[in-house]
């Protein structure tokens, strides 16, 4: 059949580039939010502990850089372009370059793996606010699937788990924890959306390849207000609790994030890792899966898949997500939640 894609377009959060983004770059995330103004002061010095940078930008850089390569190799030669919802380079910007290279449709590649509010449909909605700013000529954009059972994403991040594992002392294993860890998201924006059956079933099947049966998902980095139930355990509350538990080793596992960025660096790798230091506890985080060849190799077959209108495959109890999601899928619910 035709190709019907003339370029790719990876789709991320954005995150500040100096110590000058960093408010415009929050405004830019929680306008519109009920978030405190504290709350984004103090997040805001999360940034400014890294002199105002986050990494995501830099790794999204170079995954483009590896999906190029491995597309060459599979002769699947698309121009990747990079655009963000929050800060440079913006979606919009981004069109606006796509639609002056003669683009006229393009498959986007969003930096999350599940499905909710604002980890796919959030993005769908920005990709046409986009294409609404640009105007009359503006490429048509459409969605690559979620993918959090594909084989490759759970080879992937069996790898990576694996990997961490193999860090504890041979004799500590027994008494090591598997804390499966994902972004929150409000209560009610979870009732209409599998986004926490999904994590679930990740960390489960992941537990499972890795003969590992103490594990539990847990959450973190929620914002807005605290009278808002949101999904839980909280991960500083996990810790404490694998700690009473007897716990003498635990390895973080950010199953909800495809690379490093503020919520790895700060609430995993500073916070988390202070708790486990106070309580005695070791702490290892196993590695993001967005640079792993696997990944890569999984972003080019699911392009293929789209590409000719094959059969999404997948693993495990749930089934593979359709190419296109139903018009009034993963609703909001309420303002708010941040995964991806």
């Amino acid at each position: 059949m035709n190709n019907p894609y003339d370029a790719l377009v990876l789709v991320s959060f954005g995150g500040p580039e100096g110590p000058d983004d960093v408010m415009p770059f929050l405004e830019n995330v929680l306008r519109g939010r009920d978030v405190p103004r504290e709350r984004m002061l103090s997040v805001a010095e999360h940034y400014h502990e890294f002199g105002g940078i986050s990494p995501i930008n830099q790794a999204n850089r170079r995954l483009i850089s590896l999906l190029e390569e491995a597309l060459s190799g599979h002769e699947m030669a698309y121009p990747v372009y990079f655009g963000n919802r929050n800060w440079h380079p913006m979606l919009a910007d981004t069109l606006e370059q796509m639609k002056k290279d003669g683009i006229r449709r393009a498959l986007a590649i969003v930096t999350s793996g599940y499905s909710s509010y604002s980890s796919c449909r959030q993005y769908k909605e920005d990709l046409e606010a986009a294409r609404r700013a640009v105007g009359e000529g503006a490429p048509e954009v459409d969605k690559l699937r979620v993918f959090f059972n594909h084989p490759g994403f759970i080879e992937s991040m069996t790898e990576c788990v694996a990997g961490a594992i193999a860090q504890i002392d041979q004799d500590e294993k027994a008494g090591c924890h598997l804390l499966f860890t994902a972004h929150s998201i409000p209560q009610a924006m979870a009732d209409g959306c599998a986004y926490a059956a999904q994590i679930e079933e990740v960390s489960r099947i992941v537990s499972s390849q890795l003969g590992v049966d103490n594990w539990r998902v847990v959450y973190q980095s929620r914002s807005g207000s605290p009278q808002q139930p949101w999904l839980e355990p909280d991960i500083r509350d996990a810790i404490r609790e694998s700690a009473i538990n007897g716990a003498s080793d635990i390895v973080v596992v950010p199953v909800g994030f495809i690379s490093a960025h503020m919520e790895i660096l700060f609430d995993i790798d500073t916070e988390a890792q202070g708790i486990c230091d106070e309580l005695g506890i070791r702490m290892v985080r196993a590695d993001t899966v967005g640079h792993q060849p696997r990944f890569i190799e999984m972003l080019c077959e699911l392009i293929r898949e789209r590409v000719h209108g094959d059969s999404p495959v997948a693993v495990g109890n749930l089934e593979a997500p359709p190419h296109v999601c139903a018009a009034k899928c993963c609703p909001a619910g309420v303002s708010g939640g941040r995964p991806g």
